[in-house]
């Protein structure tokens, strides 16, 4: 695309050696100058840690044929400055890739919890019903004609250039329909900007992030941005139980259509008597007057919520509902969320890493635990995140847990000890408490304390496959230390 079809839409402030190059072809869109080539457009995005506008000379010796700033920069070079570099890569993006969104059905899941799982759901609903889907989230991305392999994107929400290209990629192999997970941060960041969404979720909202947003009243705002952008003929489905639920619809606009799920309130689509076994649950599932026996493989309240979340999106879709409660039986549910590992003792890997997640998955632990049994929790916190849930996550512990084994997770570049100190503050006694700083050492402390009729639960990491210290990144799976301390494989 030649860069002057390319700008028609940008709203830049003004521009800098331009004249000359208007009419020469964008070959692709790039925010990391290692990474950039002849004839990208590079823009200088403005990170938590690392300001694009210094590694401007780097991208244009890699090739580069213009730069998108936020400040006039002192070099002999096209630029063109902007108000917002986020913004505009967007904007940039979306032209590029010809709007891709408007040639497929795209879904937004947002939440605190329960993205992933609600997202997988749904493309396991568009399968059902013979739909091409392609699933984008914390997984990664994969597409249905390449196996369901995934690939990483290295966010929940990739960064828009990528973001528009595999949504551009799904209309090129066919694939109509388009569920991702959406970030507050990509809504902030306008990572999502110029996709038009037909349709949003919304699972629930508690706090986490509020090193990023600080308050939960700029979180609810980030998460409400999603559902702004909604147009007539849209549709939300809308968590009824959540505390915000009312604001969210509020800020909806009249037109589009809301669907609500829910437990404790009257919905659209309500589970009611609600039974947990060590092979599920079961619950009777009302959609609009009439009811289904439902039996799940997953567990778990939150479980139940995610379900009921892809039954409300399965009645916005038009899809026959008791097919699509067929489907949701034959899922066992996602890697690293609510995993049982090993049985005997019972050890489940989840990706908790919140105080409402952790006291969900709790819970979840403790109506599968023999009465006979203790619930021992492995746990503990990232660092460079939010400092305000840890006492929080450690009370949550104490109080649902028999036995709490704390240590690391992600400790990042501050001291795991601080973390665990943090975690402590929110105990009424931690006489009771271990603590292994050391996560692998923690997980052999846990078969060590276990039974054969306990439940472990080693909460935090999930599906994560590494572990980030202050200098390095090194591999780490719960799953994969799980299976060896505690089956030898």
């Amino acid at each position: 695309m030649k860069l002057r079809n390319l700008l028609q839409d940008v709203n830049y402030l003004e521009t800098v050696n331009l004249e000359d190059i208007l009419d020469d072809e964008v070959n692709g869109i790039s925010y990391n100058s290692k990474t950039t080539q002849q004839g990208d457009i590079f823009i200088c995005i403005m990170g938590e840690h690392v300001d694009g506008h210094e590694y401007a000379e780097d991208a244009l010796l890699n090739g580069a044929l213009v730069c998108v700033v936020e400040r006039r920069l002192s070099i002999n070079a096209p630029q063109i400055i902007v108000e917002s570099a986020e913004e505009s890569i967007a904007c940039i993006s979306s032209a590029f890739y010809a709007n891709p969104s408007s040639k497929v059905n795209v879904i937004g899941v947002t939440g605190t919890n329960g993205k992933t799982t609600v997202s997988h759901l749904i493309q396991k609903l568009y399968e059902r019903f013979n739909q091409k889907c392609v699933l984008i989230g914390t997984l990664g991305y994969k597409f249905k004609s390449e196996g369901g392999k995934y690939h990483s994107t290295g966010h929940t929400t990739p960064q828009a250039p990528e973001l528009q290209r595999l949504l551009y990629y799904a209309n090129e192999r066919c694939h109509d329909n388009v569920v991702m997970e959406v970030s507050s941060h990509s809504l902030v960041q306008h990572r999502v900007d110029y996709i038009d969404f037909n349709g949003a979720v919304f699972t629930n909202l508690t706090q986490d992030h509020l090193d990023f947003h600080i308050t939960m009243e700029n979180y609810f705002r980030a998460k409400s941005i999603l559902f702004e952008n909604l147009v007539s003929g849209d549709f939300a489905v809308i968590n009824a139980d959540d505390a915000y639920a009312e604001r969210f619809k509020e800020v909806i606009s009249p037109n589009v259509n809301i669907y609500t799920y829910g437990i404790a309130s009257n919905a659209d689509v309500q589970a009611k008597n609600i039974k947990f076994n060590n092979d599920g649950a079961s619950f009777t599932c009302a959609v609009k007057g009439k009811e289904y026996k439902v039996n799940m493989l997953m567990n778990g309240m939150f479980s139940v919520y995610n379900v009921l979340a892809a039954t409300a999106t399965a009645l916005a879709l038009g899809f026959d509902i008791e097919n699509s409660l067929k489907t949701f039986e034959q899922i066992r549910g996602v890697a690293g969320r609510f995993e049982i590992i090993v049985n005997k003792p019972t050890v489940i890997v989840d990706y908790a890493h919140t105080p409402d997640g952790l006291e969900n998955v709790l819970k979840a632990s403790r109506e599968i635990t023999p009465d006979n049994g203790n619930l021992i929790c492995l746990f503990g916190c990232g660092g460079d995140r939010d400092a305000t849930k840890r006492p929080k996550m450690g009370e949550i512990a104490e109080r649902l847990a028999d036995k709490v084994i704390v240590t690391s997770d992600n400790p990042r570049s501050e001291n795991p000890e601080q973390i665990i100190t943090d975690i402590l503050a929110g105990f009424k006694s931690t006489s009771e408490v271990l603590v292994v700083p050391d996560r692998e050492l923690a997980i052999k402390e846990a078969y060590k304390l276990a039974n054969a009729n306990d439940v472990v639960l080693v909460a935090g990491k999930g599906h994560e496959d590494y572990q980030i210290l202050a200098d390095k990144t090194i591999h780490f799976d719960d799953r994969e230390k799980v299976r060896e301390i505690f089956i030898g494989d």
